[in-house]
């Protein structure tokens, strides 16, 4: 008897194709806006920017009220927004117009004839001295009951920028900074862009890139409705923290997806943290979330990044939690086997 031998199947796991890095980020970026993404993002900024007067000023062309409103976030910076807020309700805060009204009874400090004067203040607050002794009791910039001298140099300084560089109407410098920009080798146009906005900004003093971006992405995206062109650049726009950072390190992505580096600048350099994001949140289609939001929208993506991870959010994946000489202990983190659980030490 003749005996026919059949072929062996082959095995399931070799017929399933192998992820690739992009796709496995992709995946797990999916399953993490699946868990920590906020689906009312758009609201949540829409109702800040009806409650601070913002959508009647973009409307006005009136940059009073978009620099007030910029100047009390700088103010959250180093703090919890509580303390901040609570401070603010009972000293009050710094404004267009008293700054601007200062500026007339102001006395001869060099430093504040121009933006480009002003460098080196070094007002302190609790000695109640700066770096010109001879000009301080007649200057008006200790005057205002900030919460530390930190926050009145940067009052002065955002002041100076936005009557100097901007020519008092910060609208329509935003809007021709974005009208402007051009891609190179080194960034696409989103990316160049937010470098238009982002790198004259950063000479402001006291005020950090992720605060710079977070602002004006909310800024950007709230106007929306009258200025759509912003909304482009401001749903791109993404705000690299420590948290961002070592998530992309502990899962593995930035090693795969990006050129590994330290937190800081490297984050916003090319195949940094913030190319990354951008390129992966291309993959996902947001409107799954909520179908009001862009099918591409990397802030979103972001912002679920850092509800992930942060104290105030779904509180996982942190140096709280993880002790970051080993890899992640937690085998009950709902991300499972698609996290690389990488130290990040």
């Amino acid at each position: 008897m003749t005996v026919t031998l059949l072929p062996y199947p082959t095995p399931l796991y070799k017929l399933v194709e192998p992820l690739s890095s992009d796709q496995r980020a992709e995946q797990l970026l999916t399953a993490t806006c699946m868990l920590a993404g906020s689906m009312s993002f758009l609201d949540e900024i829409d109702d800040e920017f009806r409650s601070n007067g913002l959508d009647r000023a973009i409307a006005t062309n009136n940059s009073a009220p978009i620099f007030d409103w910029l100047l009390t976030i700088f103010s959250y910076q180093g703090i919890s927004d509580r303390v901040a807020r609570d401070y603010a309700a009972k000293h009050g805060t710094a404004s267009w117009s008293n700054i601007q009204k200062s500026f007339g009874r102001s006395g001869t400090c060099p430093k504040l004839r121009s933006y480009w004067q002003y460098s080196e203040c070094r007002f302190d607050k609790t000695s109640q001295t700066c770096a010109e002794p001879d000009h301080f009791d007649s200057c008006s910039l200790p005057r205002l009951r900030l919460r530390n001298g930190r926050l009145n140099q940067t009052a002065y300084s955002f002041f100076l920028f936005v009557r100097d560089v901007a020519g008092g109407d910060l609208l329509g410098w935003i809007n021709h900074r974005l009208q402007t920009a051009i891609a190179g080798p080194e960034l696409d146009l989103q990316a160049a862009r937010q470098e238009a906005l982002l790198g004259p900004l950063r000479n402001v003093y006291g005020i950090s890139d992720k605060v710079l971006s977070m602002a004006l992405s909310t800024l950007l995206i709230g106007a929306r409705h009258r200025r759509p062109k912003w909304f482009e650049t401001g749903r791109s726009m993404v705000t690299i923290d420590t948290l961002a950072h070592n998530f992309l390190h502990r899962t593995g992505i930035l090693q795969e997806c990006g050129t590994p580096h330290a937190y800081g600048r490297g984050c916003y350099a090319r195949d940094g943290c913030a190319s990354i994001i951008r390129n992966i949140a291309s993959l996902i289609d947001c409107r799954r979330f909520n179908r009001a939001f862009p099918s591409d929208f990397p802030r979103f993506v972001q912002h679920a990044i850092w509800r992930y991870c942060a104290a105030d959010g779904l509180n996982v994946c942190n140096g709280n939690q993880i002790d970051d000489r080993l890899a992640c202990q937690d085998w009950y983190c709902r991300l499972g086997q698609k996290c690389r659980r990488k130290p990040l030490k």
